[in-house]
């Protein structure tokens, strides 16, 4: 119990630190050098990311958000401390029908180019609304990680909209689905980017993430 109380405070004085937008890549060859320790988000492109994001940080406008799904079309980098301890990264939405095909494929080969040997890159978050569970889509970014041998751990989100009872069977299904999953972490939180449920465990996991690769 000591210890999670220490990664909550650490979490919360973590992202009480500036947080800048500082690069944005949209093919492999923009990417930025490695540096500090990387964790970035993945989703849907209307699981609320952007909003998520601005949460997690405690600014209104660090992510752009958008009522039209699919507005991320880069890698976006941002820089969390002064100095810097950590990058954010937030990856294109997958799965808006609307997008043109072309435009899918440069996103896949950008995403696929990110994940294939970044040594910086310690966790994906992979979004998904807490509404609707998983979908075939998400399943698919799942095997993507798998195969690329990176780490992930799913952020349900949108709890504000799911009464308690639910959101517990949510994160049963979510963690019974992911135990097929030899890359990803078997722990789910549940958020809510308007309520700020879960927000402070988001924050704690990611701590807790940072002291481990500072081991």
């Amino acid at each position: 119990m000591r210890e999670n109380e220490d990664f909550q405070e650490a979490g919360r004085k973590l992202f009480a630190q500036p947080c800048d937008f500082i690069w944005g890549a949209t093919d492999a060859a923009q990417l930025p050098p490695p540096g500090p320790p990387e964790i970035a988000f993945a989703g849907r492109s209307n699981v609320g990311k952007s909003s998520l994001l601005n949460a997690l940080t405690g600014r209104k406008t660090l992510a752009r958000t958008s009522n039209t799904p699919g507005r991320t079309q880069a890698l976006n980098f941002f820089a969390l401390g002064a100095p810097v301890r950590l990058r954010l990264v937030d990856m294109p939405g997958y799965g808006y029908a609307a997008t043109a095909k072309k435009t899918i494929a440069a996103w896949t080969r950008l995403m696929q180019d990110y994940l294939r040997g970044r040594a910086a890159l310690k966790r994906v978050f992979v979004l998904v609304d807490g509404r609707h569970g998983l979908k075939p889509i998400d399943i698919e970014m799942f095997e993507k990680l798998d195969k690329a041998a990176v780490s992930y751990q799913v952020v349900l989100t949108k709890a504000d909209a799911v009464n308690a009872s639910a959101r517990e069977l949510r994160i049963a299904e979510t963690i019974a689905a992911i135990a097929k999953h030899p890359a990803a972490f078997p722990e789910v939180i549940f958020t809510s980017a308007e309520s700020g449920d879960g927000i402070g465990d988001l924050r704690a996991a990611i701590a807790r993430l940072l002291a481990e690769h500072s081991l």
